[in-house]
Formats: structure tokens, C-alpha cells, sequence
């Protein structure tokens, strides 16, 4: 059956209407909970009203929508083929020639580009308003309406500057003034070999990181061997950015699929181990696949010739059980791809790929029978 032929695009929609029906429904649930949790929040406090109840539900519901998307496929696609069942339309369907495989080829295409559309469009608007939400609750915590999450954690970065020569910076703390400026106190700067020799030291009271340029002032500058150094200003080029910093103190979901490579080249180069980065940029490559194989799984145990046969209620009960048990089995196999007790790429691919194979295997017999 043709994806563009009438067929398939009434199953398309079918699908889509039942996501979208499923999906604000859960969203909304989930952002009434959250609100009733701000309200909890707020209470007690003179210094902030329904404004933050509000930013607080909205920053946070596309962390909840990337978490519970599998299991809202899924059951779009249970209600989906259920509805197809009790209307009689998948026997007609088979009637008229057209096998289970070539009735779940559009809706597995539908499904699929779904995924794309999250992982290339969602996740870029998921990761600004995730990293949102941990600035807001920061500045709750703490009470200043300007406070980054990272302003009173300091700073311990590296940066690998060519094959020979490594670079830590350390400062004690910092403060975000402007959009791209940074501002540090009691900042040093260690230039470093291969071998973790130190070749030069640089010190400075303070300092601001404008793009890739840190501009030290009240600086000393040691060197084995020579005269210790005191310059009022001093400019210092770095690869290291405000986006970098941020990254660096902010958990991979916060950061977009399209900067991900980056990062994790980054802190490769640096030195620095990147398995949750690394973990987060494959897992958002394989969650298309992994829609389908729960879409799939879907189809072994709602779709029916009839309803009548009995069963109906176990059988959904059944459907969702086994997405529970792939999803935090997902989730287990992670962890231990995040631990290096298996690879990365196995840990990622491989709750896709076998639950895709047991739908098909089961599938392929259900049809046999």
C-alpha cells in the first residue's frame, strides 16, 4: 500500500488526531500538578506571585512531554487500532487484500517522522526551556530575580588548546551581567603540557568573558625560571564561551541535539569523559525507532479482526504493562552503558532493536496462526 494513497493517509491521521488527543490531555494533567506544586511553592512568600506558577508550568512541560512521549505514542496507537478494530474497518481492509504489514507501513511512516520532527525541532525548544526552569527554580531558591544556576559554584574548566598544550581555568566565582559577558573573581589560568607540566600560571582579580576573550585585570603572571610578571589588563584568547560554562554545569537534556557534537568534542579534546552527553545525543537519534517498536507493540495487542472475540480489556492491559517493562528496561541498559559495563552505542540501540524484532517475530506468528 502506497503512503499517499487514501488508505494510508486516513490511517495517518488517525494516528496523529489520537497523539495530539492523548498528548494534551496528559500535558494538561501534568501541568496542573505542576501548578499545584508552585502554588505549594509560593506559599508563604511575599516575594513572588502567580507569575511564577505560571513560568514554572510552562518551562517545565516539555521536560515532562520528552519523558512521557513513548508512552503517549503508544497509546494513541492502542486507541488507534482499537477503534479501527471496533469499527470493523481492519477486516475490510484485510478483505480487500491488504496485509497487517502493509496496513502498519503508513502509520509506522507517520510515527517515525514524528519522532524526527521532535528530535529536530522540539528537543532545540525542550532544552532552552529546560535549562529555564532550573534558572527559575534557582532564583527562587535562592532569592535574587538575577541569579544564574551557576553563580555561586565557581568554575573548573579544560580546554585541550592544540596536541601539546592543555588549559585549566579556575575562578571562585561568577556572575552573568550581560547576555555574552561574564564576569569571574579570583580567576587563575594554568597552561599545561601532555605530561600535566605546568608552563605558565596567570592570576587575576577579576575578569570578564566577552565571546572567546577573558579580560583580566589586576594580573600576575608566573613562569619557571622568570621574574614574576604584574600587568593592570590583560587579554586572554580562549575557545572557552559563555554557552561552553553553561553547558558545562547543566545536564545533556539541556542541551540541544544540534549543539550536542560539539560539546562532546569539546570535552573529548579536553580530556574530560563525555558517556552522558554521548549517551543523550544517540538515545535522541534512536528514539524515532524506538516510537515505532512501541507502536509495533501496540499493534501485537490491540489490533484484532474483532472485538467480539473477548478479551479486549486484558489484552490493552497487557499492551501497556509491556511498554512499562521496555521503558525502564531502556532505562536500566542505560544506566549501565552510562557506568561502561557495556558500550554506549549497545546500551542506546539496543531496547530499539530487540523490541522490534519481538514484535515482529510475535507478529509474524500471530499472522501464521
Amino acid at each position: 500500500m502506497k503512503y499517499n494513497s487514501i488508505l494510508s493517509r486516513f490511517l495517518s491521521k488517525q494516528i496523529l488526531f489520537a497523539f495530539l488527543m492523548v498528548l494534551i490531555t496528559i500535558i494538561g494533567i501534568i501541568m496542573m500538578f505542576d501548578s499545584i506544586e508552585a502554588l505549594r511553592r509560593i506559599s508563604g512568600r511575599d516575594d513572588t506571585g502567580m507569575d511564577y506558577v505560571v513560568k514554572y508550568a510552562l518551562t517545565k512541560f516539555p521536560e515532562s512531554v520528552d519523558k512521557v512521549l513513548p508512552f503517549v505514542m503508544m497509546v494513541a496507537a492502542m486507541l488507534t487500532f482499537w477503534k479501527v478494530s471496533k469499527n470493523n474497518e481492519y477486516v475490510i481492509m484485510r478483505a480487500s487484500g491488504v496485509s497487517v504489514w502493509g496496513f502498519l507501513k503508513p502509520v509506522f511512516i507517520t510515527v517515525f517522522i514524528v519522532g524526527v520532527i521532535n528530535v529536530a525541532l522540539f528537543n532545540p525548544i525542550s532544552s532552552k526551556m529546560y535549562e529555564m526552569h532550573a534558572t527559575l527554580k534557582y532564583r527562587f531558591i535562592t532569592r535574587d530575580p538575577t541569579a544564574m544556576l551557576f553563580s555561586s559554584k565557581g568554575l573548573w574548566l579544560r580546554e585541550a588548546t592544540d596536541a601539546n598544550s592543555i588549559l585549566v581555568i579556575q575562578a571562585k566565582s561568577l556572575h552573568q551581567q550581560k547576555d555574552e559577558t561574564l564576569s569571574m573573581q579570583d580567576i587563575s589560568i594554568l597552561e599545561m603540557d601532555r605530561e600535566n607540566q605546568i608552563q605558565r600560571r596567570i592570576d587575576g582579580l577579576i575578569g570578564e568573558l566577552n565571546k572567546n576573550t577573558l579580560k583580566l585585570r589586576g594580573v600576575q603572571i608566573f613562569k619557571a625560571g622568570e621574574q614574576t610578571q604584574s600587568l593592570p589588563v590583560y587579554e586572554y584568547k580562549t575557545a572557552i564561551t559563555l554557552q561552553r560554562i553553561k553547558e558545562n554545569f547543566v545536564d545533556p537534556d539541556a542541551i540541544s541535539f544540534w549543539h550536542l557534537p560539539d560539546t562532546i568534542k569539546f570535552y573529548e579534546q579536553s580530556g574530560f569523559k563525555a558517556s552522558r552527553h554521548q549517551m543523550r545525543y544517540l538515545s535522541l537519534w534512536a528514539s524515532p525507532f524506538l516510537l515505532v517498536a512501541l507502536v509495533l507493540i501496540a499493534a501485537l495487542f490491540s489490533l484484532t479482526p474483532s472485538i467480539r472475540q473477548g478479551g479486549v480489556m486484558m489484552m490493552i492491559v497487557l499492551g501497556v504493562t509491556t511498554g512499562f517493562v521496555v521503558y525502564f528496561s531502556s532505562q536500566l541498559i542505560y544506566a549501565f552503558g552510562i557506568n561502561g559495563y557495556i558500550p554506549i552505542w549497545l546500551a542506546v540501540w539496543s531496547p530499539a532493536a530487540i523490541t522490534l524484532l519481538f514484535g515482529i517475530t510475535l507478529m509474524l506468528i500471530k499472522e501464521g496462526d
